[in-house]
């Protein structure tokens, strides 16, 4: 009987492998449902249409960009959870959705470590710590002094989970009392901005860059390693004195858990291959955007770390999702 039962699992073993094999010479047979979780515009939006359709290309199927906004990210990355692991559903993975709200919401609807397996990292765009023009301050240390001259008087703006955490890092670090500011988009925030409504926030150089080249904004800090090209003069977080305040908005592809080590390895390629055309990271790093392309373990090493740094920078802020 034992021995039967060992033929039985060697057996079941090779038409799985056989079955993986198939799967993967036959995948696609049909179109790729590409989850933005977000209305259409904006970031999520754009990387999703700069790359989707070169991976279509690719792979002779249609890549349908699915825009399902709300909630940060989360309704849709929660959709994408629940999908079938059979390669035809991908999500826009973003460090809000991956990292940051698991630690805001108690009732998310996923779980980015359990529930997806992590295709690669597409991109990187750095925040840029922003005040209006009329605020007196010139750098990052006054803008932190001024703060803790006015405890409690001052108000930052966020456009998203990593905007509004930069945020609290901020505070964090230089111990100053900010109240934060919510809002629905980057747009409704920098108009409160250059209104001086709000008096700093940490968001997109895409939506800041241009108020700060015509006057109405400040530009103190890059939370990158290294200044952006638009702006040169804007010293690192590093540079400026808050080595701890480097944050980068990043991008990727994941997938339903259960997934085909082949598909995977599939998309991982084609994803990859797209971005390295030279179309396509002209586009993206005109946009700000640092482009990445690693491997499937390498991004799922990444989002695990991602997860546990903001993981305790929720904790110590003791904040949750408003």
């Amino acid at each position: 009987m034992s021995v039967c039962k060992h033929i039985n699992a060697g057996i079941a073993a090779v038409l799985s492998m056989a079955a993986t094999i198939a799967c993967a010479q036959t995948y696609p047979h049909k179109p790729i449902r590409f989850i933005s979780p977000a209305a259409p515009g904006g970031g999520f939006d754009f990387v999703c249409r700069t790359v989707g359709p070169k991976v279509a290309e690719a792979l002779g199927q249609q890549v349908l960009i699915d825009n399902r906004g709300g909630a940060g990210g989360n309704v849709g990355t929660a959709l994408a959870s629940k999908a079938a692991g059979d390669g035809y559903t991908i999500v826009l993975a973003y460090i809000g959705t991956m990292a940051i709200a698991p630690w805001l919401y108690k009732e998310l609807g996923y779980h980015p470590l359990r529930d997806f397996v992590h295709v690669t990292h597409l991109t990187s765009v750095p925040l840029l710590a922003v005040v209006p023009a009329a605020l007196p301050v010139q750098n990052i240390k006054a803008l932190a002094a001024y703060a803790k001259d006015h405890p409690g008087k001052l108000a930052f703006g966020s456009a998203g989970a990593s905007s509004q955490m930069t945020g609290e890092l901020f505070k964090m670090l230089t111990d100053t009392q900010i109240t934060h500011v919510p809002y629905k988009g980057a747009a409704p925030a920098t108009l409160d901005l250059v209104a001086g409504r709000i008096a700093m926030a940490f968001m997109s150089p895409t939506a800041t860059t241009p108020h700060v080249k015509a006057g109405r904004l400040r530009g103190l800090a890059v939370t990158g390693e290294t200044r952006i090209g638009a702006l040169p003069e804007v010293p690192t977080s590093r540079e400026a004195g808050y080595p701890g305040l480097e944050v980068m908005d990043w991008y990727g592809v994941s997938a339903p858990a259960k997934t085909p080590k082949a598909v995977i390895a599939k998309l991982n390629a084609e994803l990859a291959r797209a971005l390295r055309l030279p179309e396509v990271k002209e586009k993206l790093n005109a946009a700000g955007y640092e482009t990445v392309g690693n491997t499937a373990e390498e991004f799922t090493a990444y989002v695990q770390v991602e997860y546990k740094r903001w993981g305790e920078i929720v904790r110590k802020a003791g904040v949750s999702a408003e």
